[in-house]
């Protein structure tokens, strides 16, 4: 058992050498103790809000070097541990040693995750977005679909959601509709899920009960912080107010509570209908405008983005993430990471961590084939 347990061992330290590194361990805990003096200063809490923003900074760093610190010292004890085993050639020591061995392994896995979670919006809410796609009603229907699926994840995650917009379909489901998800990563998870998903199905609205593959588009914006300041000059913007839609009878608004804002530089559009108030419609799409322009300058700033900016397509044939199979067999398949399942009920019901996880520590198929 010694050398498995040595090899383990070795394996471990060397992740987590490579993780100081890539998490910038010592930076975050110079940081740290830099904003530790400056709290220490009284005049900082004349301003209040630099006061919280900077505790709240330092909170994060002091979570994230604690984190790292955590696991370096078990690593520590695992390696003493199997040390004193083989100097005392115990057996009973050397069992001990291997399971403190394999016990780091899952903590040494937590930091290279939490490493996928480091971008500069990860920890912020999402702004999610579900647009129906090639495919008529039967995509709207799959939108809808979609939209369940990812109200559903949030859910099992323990998030917020915050309904935003909602464009009915003309018969069944919808063309879009949009929500916001507050809690623990929300962003860094569900930006897994941006690009276009594939069903495949019997259509129950074919009376001939044809299979029928339709189309819907996911994108995923960081609600960004109120303390951010965007400048948006009214010239920029065209505000238009319109009656929403609603289900007939007594739930049709008589009102013109719905609200369209356009940026006209970026020919960004926000809609927002599902208030029945148009100060809270008018509020809530500012808020989603902000958002987006936020992320509009961040991609034009940051290089890196222009390849994800590239590889969208159009919602349509040969562009899709995922396939959702449910006939003539039942399957789900990542494209981009080979993972598949053919739990479809667990999937759709909002079981998309075992996609999630995979995509965001870099597992990709080997081949670039599109199952159809």
């Amino acid at each position: 058992m010694a050398a498995p347990t040595t090899e383990l061992l070795q394996d471990l330290t060397s992740r987590l050498d490579g993780l100081r590194g890539s998490l910038d361990v010592e930076r975050k805990r110079s940081r740290a103790a830099e904003l530790t003096r400056l709290a220490e200063d009284p005049a900082l809490w004349s301003d209040n809000a630099k006061a919280q923003a900077l505790l709240k900074e330092k909170a994060q760093l002091e979570a994230a070097v604690g984190a790292f610190d955590r696991v370096a010292r078990g690593l520590d004890d695992a390696r003493a541990l199997h040390d004193l085993a083989e100097e005392a050639d115990d057996e009973a020591t050397r069992a001990e040693a291997a399971g403190a061995a394999g016990a780091m392994v899952r903590q040494v896995e937590s930091l290279e995750f939490e490493k996928m979670l480091s971008g500069p919006h990860d920890r912020a809410g999402a702004i999610v977005e579900v647009k129906s796609g090639a495919g008529g009603i039967e995509a709207m229907d799959w939108a809808a679909m979609l939209y369940r699926m990812y109200t559903r994840y949030c859910e099992r995650k323990g998030w917020e959601v915050e309904p935003a917009d909602l464009v009915a379909g003309e018969e069944a489901g919808i063309s879009s509709a949009s929500f916001i998800a507050r809690g623990d990563h929300a962003y860094g998870f569900l930006k897994a899920e941006k690009g276009v998903h594939r069903l495949v199905r019997i259509s129950p609205f074919d009376q001939a009960a044809r299979r029928q593959t339709s189309f819907a588009a996911v994108d995923v914006t960081p609600e960004i912080e109120d303390d951010i300041v965007i400048d948006i000059k009214e010239a920029d913007v065209r505000i238009d107010t319109y009656r929403s839609s609603g289900a007939g009878g007594q739930k049709v608004n008589k009102t013109d509570s719905a609200v369209r804002i356009t940026h006209l530089p970026t020919g960004i559009v926000v809609a927002m209908q599902n208030e029945r108030s148009q100060q809270k419609n008018r509020s809530m799409a500012w808020k989603i405008l902000r958002s987006r322009l936020y992320e509009h300058e961040e991609k034009k700033r940051q290089a890196a983005l222009d390849a994800v900016e590239a590889q969208k397509k159009d919602i349509n044939f040969g562009s899709q993430i995922r396939s959702y199979v449910l006939a003539p067999y039942r399957l789900v398949k990542d494209l981009r990471s080979g993972i598949e399942t053919g739990k479809v009920e667990d999937v759709l019901d909002g079981d998309l961590d075992q996609f999630v996880y995979p995509y965001l520590l870099g597992v990709r198929r080997t081949d670039r084939s599109v199952d159809e």
